[in-house]
């Protein structure tokens, strides 16, 4: 029977998420200050949707924990970033299309992470109850995420890297040191995260909302890559890298919602 909270859950969020799909939509239409717009308004889209799930399914406490955790951890590691060239390599932000900035770092990035990793964290919760299984998921997860961002945002003039650092085969405009440093945050924003996660009260509500969230990140990135935005090597980079979450999530939905897969593959399977 659906309850009040899990009814909540789905039609709070997922409004916002309709929106956030909009204006992803809308990214590839527009040019110039158009497309500075848009980009904000996504960013703050989606954060919204992941703290607005946080909030109905989990209550106001635990959805300010998380953005406090990502956002903030976020925003030190970019403001040490910028400045130091730790733990991503050396890169600077263009200034002025992303709005008020903090010591270099426009406020939006921060909120970035956190609209980013809430989906993620929630499918690598999905994927696995063991903490330590989450949170390597977590930060995995990130990272493919990041072959999708990092590749559309220095295209589009967000920020330029001055590392010597080779890149990836293709992109070798970001060094590989970048993947390690969010490798390495988002390692640390999982275990707080988990931490929070245990201390926090445990309901049953349904995750449909980020866990759609994060299939449309997916596969609607490979295809803007690919397609309109004229990216088709991190198209490739990204489908792979967060595939390494995105097919076992497809495969665990299809078990449990398939009662002849079950038959086939399940535990008293001959």
């Amino acid at each position: 029977m659906t309850t009040p909270r899990s009814l909540r859950a789905v039609v709070v969020p997922g409004v916002v998420a309709v929106l956030l799909v909009l204006a992803q939509v809308a990214y590839p239409l527009t040019v110039g200050v158009g497309r500075d717009r848009v980009t904000v308004v996504v960013v703050m889209l989606s954060a919204a949707t992941g703290l607005a799930h946080a909030v109905v399914s989990r209550g106001v406490g635990f959805a300010v924990g998380v953005l406090v955790i990502v956002a903030g951890v976020g925003l030190v590691a970019e403001i040490v970033g910028v400045a130091t060239g730790l733990p991503f390599g050396c890169y600077e932000y263009a200034h002025g299309g992303l709005g008020v900035e903090v010591a270099g770092v426009p406020v939006v990035v921060p909120l970035a992470w956190a609209g980013g990793l809430y989906p993620v964290w929630v499918v690598a919760g999905r994927l696995s109850v063991r903490g330590w299984l989450r949170v390597s998921l977590t930060a995995v997860g990130a990272v493919g995420w990041d072959l999708f961002l990092d590749p559309q945002m220095v295209a589009d003039g967000r920020w330029r890297w001055c590392s010597a650092w080779p890149g990836l085969p293709g992109l070798a405009q970001i060094p590989w040191t970048n993947y390690v440093g969010w490798l390495g945050v988002a390692l640390l924003m999982a275990v707080l995260l988990e931490v929070l996660d245990r201390g926090s009260p445990r309901r049953a509500v349904t995750i449909v909302v980020p866990v759609v969230v994060f299939l449309w990140t997916w596969l609607g990135s490979t295809l803007a890559h690919a397609v309109f935005l004229g990216l088709p090597v991190s198209a490739g980079y990204g489908f792979v890298g967060l595939g390494l979450l995105g097919i076992p999530l497809v495969c665990a939905i299809f078990r449990d919602s398939s009662p002849r897969f079950r038959r086939a593959f399940g535990r008293n399977a001959a």
